[in-house]
């Protein structure tokens, strides 16, 4: 009986193994721009992902614009430099920006206690000595707050719009207010420290977290592919995500999810998703185009919009930039070491999409990957990318 279930099980195994769709390993370098699209174009022709978008900004300009693959496979609908993404937690990276940008203009200070501009904002410390949460705690995930994951990938709709998110916070907070530990002595990377500041963003500003980076990061950018509600213009280049049939993420799915709605097709080894919304912005929200990517990575390395106006002040990027990281999380970045070379860098990942955008600032290198799979070696193929002689 043993070995009958041993062998049953083996097959079960092998069943799953061959159905799952199987990228080709990343390599740890490429000789020349030819080698990189031939791997790109391998990568997309194993289906996970179908379709990838990527960018390579260097002294101040795009020197590489390209898409590999499917925005849409079932509809032939081929990936191109203007397809547009979920971004999911990239969108971290702007959000740490609008804080920068508060502590600018005098509305706030990055050492200030939460509940200096959220009241309300009540947690559960370790201690009756614990330090409060202060802006800096959350912005490098060094509050001690837990991680909604996987509960919040069951916050979604599918309409187009937005929500107040200050009430989305004040919603989900009660569930998730139990400190892990004494806020500043570690960093554990966690959703809800960026819902928080997305509140604190709308009581500083006096705008909702979406107008507020709109109007302040966005449209001075020129970054008219992105936003956290498809556009006409957005929908006409949108990407739908997928998700292999075999994954640890398909059981997940329908204890949060209504899988009828998110699912549109079934195309052999993957499932094609219809358009999805995150209700929490601030950590997830946004959607956009790897030009786009671009402009928010020049900005930052070159310190200026298009129209040569700040989109911060060089004491607001050294300190994002320079901040000691802390168990490899900075001020917003994440900040890591390849072959020597110090980087900065967010990546974004949930079921449909997955990306990644790093910066070499003393190389004045950016690099994006924009892909409409769940599945992603997002960090060798940052390596990958940037071994070439840009």
């Amino acid at each position: 009986m043993l070995i009958s279930l041993s062998i049953l099980l083996l097959i079960i195994i092998l069943s799953l193994y061959t159905f799952a769709p199987h990228p080709p390993a990343t390599p740890k370098q490429a000789a020349n721009i030819t080698e990189l699209e031939t791997y790109l174009n391998q990568l997309v022709a194993s289906g996970n992902p179908p379709g990838l978008s990527a960018v390579v900004v260097k002294d101040g300009e795009v020197v590489y614009n390209k898409a590999f693959g499917f925005a849409d496979g079932p509809r032939n609908i081929k990936a191109t430099p203007d397809t547009v993404y979920h971004w999911w937690s990239m969108t971290k990276i702007p959000t740490a920006f609008a804080i920068m940008q508060l502590q600018e203009q005098g509305n706030l200070n990055l050492d200030d206690e939460v509940r200096k501009h959220l009241p309300w904002f009540e947690v559960n410390y370790p201690s009756t000595t614990s330090p409060a949460i202060t802006i800096r705690n959350l912005l490098q995930h060094t509050s001690g707050l837990p991680d909604p994951i996987p509960a919040m990938i069951g916050w979604v709709h599918y309409t187009d719009e937005t929500f107040d998110q200050t009430e989305v916070l004040k919603k989900y907070l009660p569930e998730f207010n139990t400190l892990k530990f004494e806020p500043g002595t570690k960093a554990v990377y966690g959703n809800l420290n960026y819902m928080v500041l997305g509140a604190v963003i709308e009581a500083v500003s006096g705008q909702s977290y979406e107008t507020y980076i709109t109007e302040n990061i966005l449209q001075p950018l020129g970054m008219s592919q992105t936003s956290f509600v498809y556009s006409r213009a957005m929908a006409e280049h949108e990407a739908a995500g997928t998700l292999p049939v075999i994954h640890f993420f398909t059981p997940l799915l329908p204890t949060l999810l209504d899988t009828n709605t998110l699912i549109r097709e079934r195309d052999g080894k993957m499932l094609w998703m219809n358009r999805v919304y995150i209700d929490a912005t601030p950590s997830t929200g946004l959607i956009g185009s790897a030009p786009d990517v671009a402009k928010l990575m020049l900005a930052y390395l070159n310190r200026v919009t298009p129209n040569g106006q700040l989109i911060l002040l060089p004491e607001s990027i050294s300190t994002l930039t320079n901040t000691a990281p802390l168990d490899g999380r900075g001020l917003g970045w994440a900040v890591g070491e390849s072959n020597g070379e110090r980087y900065l860098e967010h990546g974004g990942g949930g079921p449909g999409f997955a990306a990644i955008m790093r910066l070499y600032p003393d190389d004045r290198l950016g690099i994006a990957i924009l892909s409409n799979g769940t599945d992603l070696d997002r960090d060798g193929l940052a390596d990958l990318i940037k071994s070439l002689n840009w």
